[in-house]
């Protein structure tokens, strides 16, 4: 080969260097938590950026992905504990965070990812080390598919970047030479570090955090549920409670987006020889659809049926009621388990009855009633508990 052949064979082998380098470093996308909290803030810290960016990268690579023939590598760096939770469930649940965004906005599944371990260490990048962060490589390294989703899975990514483009091979031999010259500083540490997953320092994780980093024998990660911000949780009408009407329910979040709730209320009250009388029981199923990002706000359907018993003056009612109408409401969340759930339903309520008064200790009927009513027909301050 003549020296001007060399000259351009060098040159070419330079630019693929560079070009792969780049590459790796433009697809590693960081996402910063709050430390010691694991609430995904989307405009915060440039996350809102990184976002857009990396659902935009999705949405040209949709095929592939649905294909299998790519797959997103989630990661976290720098995760450690706080005082009600260990740093591998912190971590987990910051990886989750950022998933369930990325499969609500991105229209994406759970078996689009690749989800590593790695929590001890920082994330070393141009800017400094980063601690508190989540990252997502897209696509995710041949190596890492091998190790987190198994042979098969790699062997149909790697068939894929061959077929992308017959510089491949080339590519690969200019990884392999910027290694050797000094370019590991555009590869992110926490993929050069990825055979520490299996075996970690000395000190880094406790015996509980190592059996975090365990597969299951399939090769998959055991962490394959859909995310979501909780399935289960006790609620507690405070409101309710504050007229000595005990008010308890469960709802269950199907998805994200979707909630069934069940609350019922009971109490049964005499005083004044009882000659007065307070008593009720309730069940109000309802339906909830949540909105936004952080899926706060809701709208839904609720159902009310029941019975009564008042007598706070001389004459008694006693009966059923029936209804239902539609519920709004907000719920702020004051931590990872707890949350104030403010509502207010409005509708139609209907309720048959009879009259009666309390002569000598007997309850003589004094005729029947009904009553229609439009507007609120219910209200809440609830207290909502994570249970699972």
């Amino acid at each position: 080969m003549s020296n001007l052949g060399k000259i351009l064979a060098t040159c070419l082998l330079l630019l693929a260097i560079s070009a792969g380098a780049k590459e790796r470093q433009d697809s590693t996308y960081i996402f910063r938590f709050v430390p010691r909290n694991d609430m995904f803030y989307v405009p915060w810290h440039g996350n809102g950026d990184q976002l857009d960016s990396l659902l935009k990268e999705i949405d040209q690579n949709r095929a592939a992905i649905d294909a299998g023939q790519m797959y997103l590598l989630v990661t976290s760096h720098g995760i450690s504990g706080n005082a009600g939770e260990g740093a591998g469930d912190l971590a987990r649940t910051c990886r989750n965070r950022v998933k369930s965004e990325l499969i609500i906005r991105g229209r994406i599944s759970e078996n689009n990812f690749v989800t590593d371990r790695i929590y001890s260490e920082p994330y070393r990048s141009g800017d400094g080390t980063l601690k508190y962060v989540v990252t997502v490589t897209l696509p995710a390294p041949v190596e890492k598919v091998a190790e987190i989703a198994g042979e098969e899975a790699a062997r149909k990514v790697q068939e894929y970047m061959d077929s992308l483009s017959p510089d491949t091979a080339i590519d690969s031999e200019a990884d392999d030479e910027a290694d050797k010259e000094g370019y590991e500083e555009t590869v992110p540490e926490s993929v050069e570090k990825s055979a520490e997953t299996e075996m970690p320092e000395e000190g880094l994780t406790s015996p509980e955090d190592q059996e975090e980093q365990r597969y299951t024998p399939s090769g998959t990660p055991s962490e394959t549920k859909a995310p979501t911000d909780y399935h289960l949780s006790l609620r507690a009408n405070l409101l309710r409670w504050a007229t000595l009407t005990p008010d308890l329910g469960l709802e269950w979040r199907i998805c994200p987006s979707w909630g069934i709730a069940v609350n019922g209320s009971w109490t049964s009250w005499t005083w004044n020889g009882n000659d007065r009388r307070y008593a009720l029981w309730e069940v109000a199923p309802e339906v909830r659809w949540y909105l936004g990002e952080k899926k706060a706000w809701y709208v839904g359907a609720m159902f009310k049926a029941g019975q009564f018993n008042y007598k706070l003056c001389g004459t008694g009612k006693q009966g059923d009621l029936i209804g239902g109408g539609v519920i709004g409401g907000y719920q702020l969340r004051l931590n990872k388990a707890l949350a104030l759930d403010f509502n207010l339903g409005l509708g139609y309520l209907n309720a048959d009855y009879e009259k009666y008064e309390v002569i000598d200790g007997v309850r003589v009927r004094r005729g029947n009633g009904t009553k229609d009513w439009w507007g609120p027909v219910n209200a809440g301050v609830t207290l909502v508990w994570t249970l699972f």
